[in-house]
């Protein structure tokens, strides 16, 4: 490894943890704030007791991120969660900058944290194009 993708690793990581530690006190919120959990719920339209369940999907999504051999599986199904996040603020007309936009800063930490730790992913996904030969028409 050389010292470039060292650096990448490292910093892969500490974005990678900034990523982790909000997904890990979101979803650990959802297991020990119960009345805070029921009544954000409410407020998004979602049945109360939804609040450990999503917990546990979180949670699972985020030690698929965790896990480097299912770091790849883990950052696609947290983008989904994620996503839904989204969609549920925007079906509200939350504001962006408060609430709607917060799911995606942390699904792009998600990704460049993996992008830069993962360079075999980071070649598949990074490439550059070939030009496909003209066709002569």
């Amino acid at each position: 490894m050389n010292a470039r993708t060292s650096r990448a690793v490292i910093a892969g990581r500490i974005v990678s943890g900034l990523a982790i530690a909000f997904l890990l006190f979101s979803s650990l919120l959802k297991f020990f704030a119960h009345d805070e959990v029921r009544e954000s719920l409410a407020e998004l339209g979602f049945p109360t007791d939804l609040g450990i369940t999503l917990g546990v999907l979180e949670l699972s999504c985020t030690i698929l991120c965790i896990v480097p051999a299912t770091a790849r599986l883990g950052a696609i199904v947290i983008t989904g969660y994620l996503g839904g996040a989204v969609a549920t603020h925007l079906r509200l007309s939350h504001p962006l900058a408060t609430h709607t936009l917060f799911p995606v800063w942390v699904g792009a930490l998600v990704w460049i944290g993996l992008l830069l730790r993962d360079p075999a992913l980071r070649a598949v996904l990074l490439r550059p194009r070939l030009r496909s030969a003209p066709s002569g028409i």
